[in-house]
């Protein structure tokens, strides 16, 4: 089977492709590679990988032919950045994966998962599932949404549609982030003794590891088109949901340092805890990894100096900065300015 991945050369894309890749699936890499080709460089050799740098947005569709099942992952990722540039995130985490799930069915794909997100839920009450009303509260959560509402209905007995709305996501990955709840807190204390918690600490959020989203991916893949055609799921486990002061400590536990704390941002205004009984009730998934084993591999990874915090392990920034090297570049065409 050939599985055409968007966004391979990501922070989830990146794990992802060398699991399939060790299952024995064909993997076709579609992607911009704005953090450079290296996020793929642990399988970059493999015979059954073809690497792509193109844009969701006008790829030549003739890359689908063959194609069986195409995991779209390729977005302008998290909330922060997708407020950027509001009308690039909807171009692209929008339109871009409505025309990849469009062009997949006209090319023969049998099967096409979205990677949505749990950030769709906003700011809810109640324990919120599949069936709960949505509040998107950024672009980048509205752009998950109408992403939803637009490929879903394209599932027939012959196209097999599927939503992930993911938890936060954590744990190492070749295109490392630092950027997200877990993975930052341990930086934090990592570099200056303290874990960073975004104020005021109360709200929840549901959490899973970098391997076990990618392994849901692959469930569904796998699973009986009659399980999965035409559903959302959510990916995580009851269990990992958190209110981010109280994961902080549990952090700091694993670590093995005393909690040390500092508040910065203003009131996340992002709340909600998430019910996952569905995709382990469907497909039987159950999360292998805890925050508590992924905060320690990172931790280990930093100490280690398997990773390192620069800037494109901080998605906003790295996007500001070709933001403004790209304002440079038209400033330099523009005036012939010679550098």
């Amino acid at each position: 089977m050939k599985v055409l991945v968007t966004g391979g050369g990501g922070y989830i894309g990146s794990v992802l492709i060398q699991m399939l890749l060790e299952r024995g699936y064909k993997v076709e890499c579609l992607d911009r590679f704005f953090f450079g080709r290296e996020t793929l460089s642990h399988v970059a050799g493999d015979p059954n990988l073809e690497i792509i740098k193109d844009d969701i947005r006008w790829f030549n569709p003739n890359i689908l032919r063959g194609v069986d099942a195409v995991m779209d992952l390729a977005a302008l990722s998290n909330d922060p950045a997708g407020e950027l540039d509001p009308s690039k995130t909807m171009e692209i985490n929008y339109k871009g994966r409505v025309r990849v799930a469009t062009l997949a069915k006209k090319y023969g794909a049998e099967r096409y998962i979205l990677a949505s997100s749990c950030s769709v839920y906003g700011f809810q009450d109640e324990v919120v599932n599949e069936r709960s009303p949505t509040n998107p509260l950024t672009t980048y959560a509205k752009a998950n949404v109408l992403a939803e509402q637009e490929t879903l209905p394209l599932a027939d007995k012959n196209f097999c549609v599927t939503a992930l709305r993911q938890a936060t996501v954590y744990g190492l990955s070749p295109r490392m982030r630092f950027d997200l709840a877990i993975n930052g807190m341990v930086l934090g204390f990592y570099k200056h003794g303290k874990i960073p918690i975004m104020r005021d600490g109360t709200q929840w959020r549901p959490f899973v590891h970098i391997r076990d989203t990618s392994r849901a991916f692959i469930m569904v893949l796998e699973a009986d088109k009659d399980l999965v055609n035409g559903e959302i799921f959510n990916v995580g486990s009851n269990e990992q949901n958190y209110q981010i002061k109280p994961l902080a400590e549990l952090i700091a536990d694993a670590i093995g340092l005393p909690f040390n704390f500092e508040w910065y941002g203003s009131p996340d205004k992002r709340s909600y805890r998430v019910d996952f009984s569905k995709i382990r009730d469907t497909l039987g998934f159950k999360p292998k990894y805890t925050p508590k084993e992924g905060a320690k591999e990172v931790y280990d990874a930093l100490v280690e100096g398997k990773v390192k915090d620069d800037i494109k392990t901080r998605t906003v920034e790295w996007y500001k900065f070709l933001l403004n090297a790209q304002k440079i570049v038209r400033e330099v065409e523009l005036n012939g300015i010679i550098l």
